[in-house]
């Protein structure tokens, strides 16, 4: 395992090498550096899910064992780009106020990959996406769907929560300039990744996707793509906390729908019918 893992640290300078012939201005520390040599191939075989759950069918015999390791492979790659981000200082106010850099959590060959805009304090308190009342409200959403969140991907544009001025509570909006700086970090992941199916969460996301900058309304419920790749856009969960509505929650469902329809994931009756006026 020690080999592969160094193959696949090999992968993603080779991918950061990319990422700067892309335009990125990479910057990585002498810490970060010490921290990408002191991850373990053990760790990884960890985050990594065992071959028969990427998989509905057994490999043939005589598969190649390089094709068993794959999923180790995508781990430590993400485990490699995890070092990078950490001590990232490329918006040097937001390397100042955030707690954590929050990376992205999940499985390293999902097939359904969530992009959310931004950390909140809930996440950069934690180090990990998702996890304050929005967060309840996507695993809900991801469950009702059949999977777990351990089966998906979940990430943000941004990699640090928006400094606030002092005093203030709430969220910000990342700025064009903050998403652009940041966005390799995210492209790099989808790579490693490579999911059937994403899914953007709110118009922040599909700006830093896409950079279109449309109402929700104009852009959810239909196809779109990024680098070969289905994207639904959908509304943010922090959208349905502040909109109860029967209707509003519909929209969203009939979006995660038109999802496992993609995927070719068996929907229930009980599935088609929630949110549906008795």
């Amino acid at each position: 395992m020690s080999n592969d893992f160094s193959k696949a640290v090999e992968l993603v300078h080779a991918s950061l090498s990319r990422m700067r012939d892309g335009g990125a201005d990479m910057h990585a520390s002498r810490e970060s550096l010490d921290a990408l040599r002191r991850a373990r191939p053990a760790a990884a075989e960890k985050e990594a899910p065992p071959v028969s759950s990427v998989s509905a069918e057994a490999p043939p015999q005589n598969a190649a064992p390089a094709q068993k390791k794959e999923p180790g492979e995508k781990a430590a790659r993400l485990a490699a780009l995890a070092a990078i981000v950490a001590p990232c200082p490329k918006c040097p106010h937001l390397a100042r106020t955030r707690t954590h850099t929050v990376f992205g959590v999940g499985n390293p060959s999902a097939e359904l990959m969530f992009v959310g805009e931004a950390p909140g304090a809930d996440e950069d308190k934690q180090g990990e996406p998702f996890v304050g009342r929005a967060g309840e409200l996507l695993t809900k959403i991801i469950l009702a769907m059949g999977f777990t969140r351990k089966e998906v991907f979940i990430a943000n544009v941004l990699k640090c929560r928006p400094d606030m001025p002092p005093g203030a509570s709430g969220n910000r909006r990342p700025t064009p300039a903050e998403m652009e700086t940041c966005l390799p970090y995210l492209r790099e992941q989808i790579e490693i990744v490579q999911p059937r199916v994403l899914v953007a969460l709110g118009a922040v996301a599909m700006e830093g996707l896409l950079g279109r900058v449309e109402p929700m309304r104009a852009l959810r419920g239909k196809w779109h793509e990024f680098h070969g790749i289905p994207l639904m856009a959908t509304y943010h969960p922090a959208y349905l906390l502040r909109n109860q509505s029967l209707s509003e929650k519909r929209k969203v469902w009939e979006d995660m729908l038109q999802v496992l329809e993609r995927l070719g994931r068996p929907i229930s009756a009980k599935q088609r019918g929630f949110f549906l006026a008795k």
